[in-house]
């Protein structure tokens, strides 16, 4: 772990938080308004966030034409179509099955990661990426129910989800070498706006805004400024080591759900997800502790992202 830069583990973990955090805010206001709706409101907002910086910081929304289409379909993937799926998903099953199905994301990422070429299999990063979900499992032991009679195809769904944020997490890396991650972020959450302004259209979301509270608000408002945050902030980390090393920190997403849902939303809460985080905690430590794939990529270099 040491040969990873602080500041990608910092970048990496915030966005694993932040995940977490953002479950805990969704679950308070989603009753308010419906989920393609919520998923517009968010990334809308974070995307009014990073263009200020963008444009502050001299950066561009201007891309080579034969990269356009390209991020612009990562983004509608990674927010459009897989969030798309989770709801399915969480129509099926229970959300703690449905967490600890797509905790698969990283050991997806490392395989999809493997298959492409752009990293190596290694011991320790399949140990730590194993030892993360079961991190996972054990917060969520006693949220995982059995579920209705059509759970698999529920869990099919959300392993859906997992498997379309694997894949987009590996093939962002070219494009994020090339023109960093602050205008690919925008430009890919720009794209996801559009696609999901149709689906909320479908959710009557001008009849929903006037229902949603002032605290619904502060909510929503968080998990925009939150999430433009945390996914410039992941691309940025994707930029400087392998993907497998990046997602394996959304462990900590789940574990950060339950004890944040403990602490503000009165949920209960027992001595496993205490297990679970140390288990997350052992499995970062021993998907860090390898040696750093950084000086081998820059040696392969200009195949990124």
């Amino acid at each position: 772990m040491n040969r990873l830069p602080v500041a990608v583990v910092l970048a990496a973990g915030f966005t694993g938080v932040q995940v977490g955090a953002a479950m805990v805010a969704t679950r308070f206001v989603i009753a308010d308004v419906g989920p393609a709706s919520l998923a517009l409101l968010r990334y809308a907002i974070g995307f009014l966030c990073l263009l200020p910086v963008l444009l502050a910081t001299g950066g561009t929304l201007r891309m080579a034409g034969r990269d356009v289409l390209p991020v612009a379909g990562l983004g509608i993937v990674q927010f459009g179509v897989l969030i798309a799926l989770l709801n399915v998903g969480l129509a099926h099953i229970p959300a703690g099955r449905a967490s600890l199905v797509f905790s698969t994301f990283p050991l997806l990422t490392m395989l999809a990661a493997a298959a492409l070429g752009r990293e190596r299999l290694t011991a320790a990063k399949t140990a730590g990426v194993l030892l993360t979900i079961l991190g996972v499992g054990l917060a969520l032991a006693d949220r995982i129910g059995p579920g209705p009679a059509a759970g698999w195809l529920g869990e099919g769904a959300v392993l859906g989800a997992a498997l379309c944020g694997a894949v987009c997490t590996v093939l962002y890396r070219p494009y994020v070498a090339r023109y960093s991650a602050l205008p690919v972020g925008a430009a890919a959450m720009l794209a996801s706006v559009a696609f999901l302004a149709v689906l909320a259209l479908g959710e009557d979301i001008a009849g929903a805004l006037p229902r949603v509270t002032l605290a619904g608000w502060g909510a929503i408002l968080f998990i925009g400024l939150g999430s433009g945050a945390g996914y410039v902030l992941w691309l940025w980390a994707l930029a400087r080591t392998t993907p497998t090393r990046v997602t394996v920190f959304l462990g900590l997403g789940p574990v950060t759900a339950t004890l944040l849902g403990a602490l503000l939303l009165a949920e209960p809460v027992g001595w496993l997800p205490l297990a679970g985080l140390a288990a997350v905690v052992l499995g970062l430590w021993v998907a860090l502790a390898g040696p750093s794939p950084q000086a081998r990529s820059r040696n392969s270099a200009t195949s990124a992202i």
